[in-house]
């Protein structure tokens, strides 16, 4: 089964994209939890451009740009964490952020992580400063008991940085997805397919 929560180093690295490259390459449909911020093209409209899969909706969707918990707070939402709970089947799952971003003020993505117990995929961005965010990711994660299934490095080749983070940390290297431009369902499926082998995600 084709089961797994993708999340990452920081914010704006490329997650949503390897999602989508996920999804496409192996058919499975994907879940956003919690979408913040309705006025640009939200991840979940993202992943049904580029891989055509079937896209399971929210289970909030904020107004606000910012992380979940404040979100809330500004639109008056309340969320209630008992109600996330992934969708049943293959499933590719993308949280917000990193994985110590509050959902609600008692409660981090990564405590969601620990309950659900669906293998995590850590993104890492290649640049200066990963090897130290991803090391603090994987530390949060593991002391959780979030199982972590292996790292996925996007951007240029640092492969030094790469090595050493999945040295340090005993976390497998996936692959890495490069900068792809122009950037379409194609060009996608090409990338992840040349730098990812597909039956490390069976």
């Amino acid at each position: 089964m084709t089961r797994f929560v993708v999340t990452g180093t920081d914010t704006g690295i490329g997650k949503t994209i390897f999602s989508a490259g996920l999804a496409l390459a192996t058919g499975a449909p994907y879940w956003k939890p919690i979408q913040s911020g309705l006025e640009e093209e939200t991840d979940s409209e993202i992943v049904a451009r580029l891989a055509g899969v079937p896209i399971r909706p929210e289970a909030y969707r904020l107004v606000t740009p910012a992380s979940p918990h404040i979100a809330a707070e500004i639109d008056g939402v309340n969320i209630g964490v008992e109600t996330l709970t992934p969708p049943p089947g293959n499933l590719v799952v993308e949280g917000a952020g990193g994985a110590l971003v509050p959902v609600t003020r008692q409660t981090l993505y990564a405590d969601l992580f620990a309950k659900w117990q669906v293998p995590v995929i850590v993104c890492a961005r290649t640049a200066l400063g990963t090897i130290n965010h991803s090391l603090l990711t994987i530390e949060a994660l593991k002391s959780r008991g979030v199982p972590i299934h292996g790292l996925a490095f996007l951007g240029d080749a640092v492969e030094d940085s790469e090595a050493i983070i999945s040295e340090i940390s005993g976390v497998r290297r996936l692959g890495r997805l490069p900068i792809i431009d122009p950037l379409n369902g194609e060009t996608l499926a090409a990338a992840f397919n040349a730098n990812f082998d597909l039956a490390d995600f069976a």
